[in-house]
């Protein structure tokens, strides 16, 4: 009679097949999931920057004008952003109103510092605010940061509650490399100074273009633009952008006009599209005359709101000495081409 041996287990080669097997697998699953994180984090982006220029508009209807910037630089003025000014209309208007930002005085400039504004019983520019940064900032964690330019950890020391995103100055620029003065100037609002770009800038939100702000070197006027003033066309023309705080001190307190704007002059996520290598790494990011554009972690470009509110991202592609600048411009008269 014969008996059949039942094997009970595995040989150490099919065994080392299934390990393999499991092992290619997870390869394959883990970029997988890397991707639709990103997909979800890039989405969530898109959200906030198409809510924040949603409400500017709702601003716009408010005050016949888009929001403004008030100067440069430190905590002892009231150097307000245009994030401050449109915090009533991103569901934060007890921020706004226990903050006193929105006091303002007979010339239209708010007479509230940064320095002495409170809310909810703590200086309001350290209240974070979530809409305000980019799920795909390996940074997204740090809360409150003590390095942000001209104004350090802010009047208490503690910090400032940090933005990713920037109001879009113009693309007139004449500091840093070479690269990044377009040598055009086409809508800049002082020609005696046409690439100044900081605060004079051809775009509709740079740093000093509220009235009577710091730093306003077109006589304290008020430079606050309308969306009818828009020449070049709201679907054509950049509002809002991203930005890394790691990467610039530049990109940081939410209520401080010198830290919610940028310039298109310096190319889109410069260190990987100017070729420039380390002159532009992160050991750097005190640089501002080549730190103050935009960037973001998202593959290959970054989100921008524009002026009539939808959101597009943009690739490092795009060229840069044209089409992105034309797109920073209000009123260049430039031909948008090759957008697609």
């Amino acid at each position: 009679m014969t008996r059949s041996r039942v094997r009970l287990g595995f040989t150490l080669i099919e065994l080392l097949v299934v390990i393999a097997i499991i092992a290619i697998l997870i390869g394959l699953l883990v970029p997988a999931v890397q991707k639709v994180r990103e997909a979800a984090a890039r989405a969530q982006c898109t959200n906030n920057l198409k809510q924040l220029a949603l409400a500017c508009h709702t601003f716009h209807d408010q005050n016949k004008k888009l929001p403004a910037n008030y100067g440069c630089c430190g905590t002892g003025g009231a150097y307000w952003s245009w994030i401050a000014m449109i915090l009533p209309y991103i569901e934060q208007g007890p921020i706004y109103t226990q903050g006193n930002i929105g006091v303002f005085n007979a010339a239209g400039t708010p007479t509230t510092t940064l320095a002495k504004s409170v809310a909810n019983g703590q200086p309001t520019i350290t209240i974070p605010i979530p809409m305000l940064r980019c799920p795909s900032d390996p940074a997204y964690a740090n809360v409150l940061w003590n390095d942000r330019a001209d104004i350090g950890g802010g009047p208490n020391g503690q910090g400032c509650a940090i933005s990713n995103y920037k109001g879009v100055a113009g693309a007139n620029w004449e500091w840093g490399n070479a690269l990044w003065n377009p040598g055009w100037s086409a809508g800049a609002p002082n020609p005696s100074q046409p690439q100044q770009g900081l605060d004079a800038g051809n775009g509709v939100l740079y740093r000093s273009n509220g009235p009577g702000a710091s730093g306003n070197i077109s006589g304290g006027k008020d430079f606050s633009w309308t969306l009818v003033g828009i020449t070049d066309g709201t679907s054509n023309t950049f509002m809002i952008g991203e930005d890394l705080p790691k990467d610039s001190q530049w990109c940081g307190c939410w209520a401080y006009a010198n830290n919610t704007t940028g310039t298109v002059a310096i190319y889109l996520n410069a260190n990987e599209t100017a070729g420039l290598g380390a002159t532009l790494e992160n050991d750097t990011n005190g640089d501002w005359g080549n730190n103050y554009g935009f960037a973001s972690k998202h593959t290959g470009g970054a989100n921008f709101a524009f002026c009539d509110a939808h959101v597009r991202y943009i690739s490092n592609g795009i060229s840069m000495r044209t089409t992105y600048r034309y797109l920073g411009t209000a009123q260049g008269g430039e031909a948008i081409t090759d957008l697609d």
